[in-house]
């Protein structure tokens, strides 16, 4: 029975995608929820699986095509070529004891070489490979069971030669000769993911007042309360605790008491948000997502932990999903990762604000008229300066400072 095969249903925030990658040809065996068909979005990979066993019967669009939510893509015939573990089992059986193997009705029988012996044969057929001075192995049998008959040897001898192949042995040396110094370029098509990432950073410098405030953070405090409490932490919520926990509790709590940091621009309005909803910047092989982290109010650090391991799990695999990117009122960004001792990151639209965390650096720092050397790591804050006055930016970025250096003021809301 045919099916249609159509796109994913997008979402209001997603227009069109792409068909990145087809797994499965037209004829090729498919099971039931195997995955046949890749669409790239502006923000995600989508999956696109079988819906029964079967084959494809047609692909409407092709690799590098756009199509759009719920479009038809191909056409899939149910049952077609399907084959059940249990025939595949009776076809083990039955190779093994040298029979025909069995197949799905409707399924055509491919024509296969079975690498038998001439003593395999028939005797007009071996007489006849003896004759020719052929080797049984070189003929592609038809017969049944894929032997070779009397009529694959006259077409093996009587079918053209193909023309001998120019020696490139000794011309190998000269290519290679060729190819040593040369400048490579290479060109490959801007991935949508990679587009749509130029295009917001793009959007964002150009259509915001951006501007960026920095501080620096004392980060012994947290070293030794991981220290202290690593080893109790990950054997009671079965993760490890990390900083990025702490900044997004500490974030949290500074947005509480700067709002305009948690809010947006809607046209000509403000949109002040209930809720803290922040997106954690990871890195990906496709490009920079954002996933995003819900009501951070109401999480605990190892919830936060886990879910970060989580979408990082996710993106290394493509499996972020829309649902998963979606949203957010704020925006954490961790360059330290990478070795980046200081960065101003860009704006996320419609976001005012993002946070930048970077590599923490011993330094000589001054502690009460002593020279200490000290963990420091600098944080910046990227803000939209038409929502957010200078003000607040440093009020905020200094209350996550204290949150940071004061965990104790964090835990007791102080």
């Amino acid at each position: 029975m045919a099916t249609e095969i159509k796109a994913p249903v997008f979402p209001e925030s997603v227009a069109d995608g792409t068909i990145a990658t087809w797994h499965k040809k037209v004829g090729e065996p498919v099971s039931r929820d195997e995955v046949i068909a890749d669409i790239e979005t502006d923000k995600v990979v989508l999956e696109v699986v079988a819906p029964a066993d079967g084959t494809l019967s047609n692909i409407a669009k092709q690799e590098g095509e756009t199509v759009l939510s719920g479009e038809v893509i191909a056409t899939f015939e149910s049952g077609v070529g399907a084959v059940s573990e249990n025939d595949v089992a009776k076809n083990v059986e039955k190779i093994e004891a040298g029979a025909t193997p069995i197949v799905k009705r409707d399924e055509p029988v491919a024509t296969q070489q079975t690498g038998e012996s001439s003593s395999d044969q028939s005797p007009a057929v071996r007489k006849a490979v003896s004759e020719q001075g052929l080797d049984i192995k070189d003929i592609s049998g038809t017969g049944r069971g894929g032997r070779v008959t009397k009529e694959d040897v006259t077409n093996h001898v009587n079918a053209p030669k193909a023309a001998p192949q120019p020696a490139v042995a000794a011309q190998a040396p000269t290519a290679l000769s060729q190819a040593v110094g040369e400048r490579v370029e290479k060109r490959v098509p801007m991935t949508r993911l990679r587009k749509r990432v130029a295009e917001r950073l793009l959007s964002a410098t150009q259509q915001t007042a951006m501007l960026t405030t920095f501080n620096e953070v004392n980060m012994k405090p947290i070293m030794d309360m991981r220290k202290l409490y690593q080893e109790r932490f990950e054997k009671r919520h079965g993760t490890k605790l990390g900083f990025m926990s702490f900044f997004v509790k500490a974030a949290t709590e500074a947005l509480k008491r700067y709002p305009a940091v948690n809010a947006s621009i809607d046209g000509d309005d403000i949109v002040y948000h209930g809720y803290y909803d922040i997106g954690v910047a990871v890195s990906s092989d496709r490009g920079l997502v954002v996933p995003v982290l819900r009501d951070t109010d109401r999480l605990n650090h190892a919830e936060v932990e886990k879910n970060i391991i989580d979408f990082g799990k996710k993106a290394r695999e493509g499996k972020l999903s829309i649902e998963d990117m979606t949203g957010g009122t704020f925006t954490i960004s961790n360059g330290g990762t990478f070795g980046s001792l200081l960065s101003t990151p860009i704006l996320n639209p419609p976001q005012t604000a993002i946070l930048g965390m970077h590599k923490i650096q011993e330094r000589p720092m001054a502690v009460n008229g002593q020279v200490v050397i000290l963990p420091m790591m600098y944080l910046a804050l990227s803000y939209d300066h038409r929502m957010i006055d200078g003000k607040e930016a440093v009020g905020f970025l200094v209350a996550i400072k204290q949150f940071i250096e004061d965990p104790a003021s964090l835990l007791l809301d102080l």
